[in-house]
């Protein structure tokens, strides 16, 4: 069974209010589709970092994440983590107030992670993907893949 990395931005679509915005509101379909149907295809895993920023804001709102999470693993925190993640940052040129992703990235990959399921194509899109890959390959790490619940379920037209 393939690993994945669930990264924050899953439970927070999956648990928020419905979106009137059509696009927004697609990608809450997305999560909630991929939850029901296929994540049972996989090894799920989430960090303290998730847990962390699902702590945020609403207490109401941080409960429904936090209920969502109920039950995954938790992968431990490293110091080789951190240091892979101030690197990821300085590779990927990503803002001090952003930096949260690259420690995301890290756990997937040191972890050994198969996929990260994300919506957080700004600082993991594909553009990502190919630096992490070189970068990752040079120093024999794993690469896990970007994924969106929308990629797996094969609604964005890819197979």
């Amino acid at each position: 069974m393939k690993k994945m990395y669930v990264e924050t931005t899953i439970p927070s679509f999956a648990t928020s209010r419905p979106s009137r915005d059509t696009i927004t509101a697609g990608m809450q379909a997305a999560t909630l589709a991929f939850w029901e149907s296929e994540r049972l295809k996989y090894e799920l895993y989430i960090s303290q970092f998730v847990i962390n920023e699902c702590l945020l804001g609403d207490v109401q709102a941080a409960a429904r994440r936090i209920e969502f999470l109920r039950g995954l693993p938790v992968i431990p925190v490293t110091d080789e983590m951190t240091t892979l993640s101030d690197a990821y940052q300085k590779l990927l040129g990503i803002p001090d107030r952003a930096k949260i992703d690259c420690y995301h990235l890290a756990v997937s990959v040191l972890a050994n992670m198969d996929y990260m399921l994300t919506w957080n194509c700004t600082h993991l899109g594909i553009h990502t993907f190919v630096k992490i890959q070189e970068y990752n390959n040079q120093w024999n790490l794993s690469v896990p893949l970007l994924v969106t619940p929308e990629a797996l379920l094969g609604l964005d037209g890819r197979e």
